[in-house]
């Protein structure tokens, strides 16, 4: 099923500013409020739903790559991107949306009151370098990843502070009446639980640090600079909380033959003068291999021959880009006695006069073409 447009989830325009986007947010957040609507698993949907797109769209970077490249930016088997969050995720990350209106990081004041408070873990960034050819195709890379986890024997308790809420409650008395404020606990960090038997080899979190090989799908068509997520592949969070995520960022290697333009690749081809003129057949590389292309008598340096599919993948699985393949007569800039000769007597011969033709476009005219 086709995942609905973040703007009209929210129900905001492109050209919302950021504090619009957060007004709509809230309004839906309260709408559809899972302790305002109680087993109701529509709402709860419609509820975290909303939280997804405000995800995005609150994020100057996440929202610049949505507007570019839609759903597809994020997603990706192996757990990418802004899809598939739980109520831990939504209740940790989004509670200062909430404001007063919800006490404690999630609860609905007078819908059913304080909520406990869940902890994220760090989030781990790598950098992924990726040939050509493996943004064209896709591509499964595994990457060993050193992160926290909890330690083989730890235990963790409630905390007696809290009484694992992770918040601490403050009733100030003011002129307009009494405020209640929560803050994080000092003493669990705000996790809601206090360690109670940490072995020997661990830290004070109850973490030690393991290498773990993790399988990253890369879908095709991606670009340099582009972030991916894998959820859950961070640092873990003390007690009972959330993992972090695992950021990962493509970085494009540069191809010793192509050139990348959006989706369309270019190669330079070199074509020498006898086969200029006589015409000839070569073998050039395209990202899924190798092609035999016809260069027909007469070709003109500056001429550039399209491939169509032979380019990159769009990332939003509309279409492919195509291969541009510009046409350079190379003239040798050495010649002996005979071949000096030989175009002396041609200066004046008819076939050896320029003479464009009505298909011999303008410089101007190709790199228009180039972009149509």
């Amino acid at each position: 099923m086709a995942k609905q447009d973040y703007y009209e989830v929210l129900g905001v325009g492109k050209n919302a500013s950021a504090a619009e986007i957060k007004k709509a947010y809230r309004k839906m957040a309260i709408k559809y409020h899972p302790d305002k609507n109680p087993d109701d698993k529509s709402a709860e949907e419609k509820f975290k739903v909303a939280a997804e797109a405000y995800e995005v769209l609150s994020n100057a970077d996440k929202k610049a790559r949505y507007d570019q490249f839609g759903h597809q930016a994020f997603e990706g088997a192996g757990g990418f991107g802004g899809g598939s969050m739980n109520m831990d995720d939504i209740f940790s990350q989004f509670g200062d949306i909430f404001g007063s209106a919800f006490g404690g990081g999630g609860g609905f004041g007078g819908f059913g009151g304080q909520r406990q408070r869940t902890v994220r873990g760090s989030n781990l960034r790598i950098r992924v370098k990726l040939s050509l050819e493996e943004i064209a195709n896709g591509v499964e890379k595994k990457i060993k990843v050193k992160r926290k986890k909890h330690a083989k024997g730890v235990t963790y308790k409630t905390c007696g502070t809290c009484n694992g809420t992770g918040q601490v409650m403050r009733v100030t008395n003011t002129i307009l009446g009494r405020m209640q404020t929560a803050s994080p606990c000092n003493a669990c960090g705000g996790s809601g639980q206090i360690i109670d038997h940490r072995p020997a080899n661990a830290d004070a979190n109850g973490f030690v640090v393991e290498e773990e090989t993790v399988s990253i799908k890369i879908p095709a068509g991606v670009e340099d600079g582009m972030q991916l997520k894998v959820s859950g592949k961070g640092n873990a969070a003390p007690g009972n909380g959330i993992s972090g995520d695992l950021l990962v960022a493509i970085s494009e290697e540069t191809h010793p033959k192509l050139q990348r333009e959006g989706d369309n690749l270019h190669y330079d081809l070199y074509v020498s003068l006898p086969d200029a003129i006589l015409g000839s057949s070569v073998e050039i590389d395209t990202v899924t291999g190798k092609v035999r292309l016809k260069i027909e008598a007469g070709v003109q340096s500056g001429k550039i021959l399209r491939l169509r599919g032979k380019g990159i993948p769009n990332i939003n699985g509309y279409n492919k880009g195509d291969l541009l393949v510009h046409i350079n007569v190379w003239t040798p800039k050495t010649l002996n006695k005979e071949q000096k000769s030989f175009f002396e007597k041609m200066r004046e011969n008819e076939h050896f006069v320029p003479k464009p033709e009505q298909s011999d476009k303008s410089f101007f005219e190709k790199v228009k073409d180039m972009f149509s």
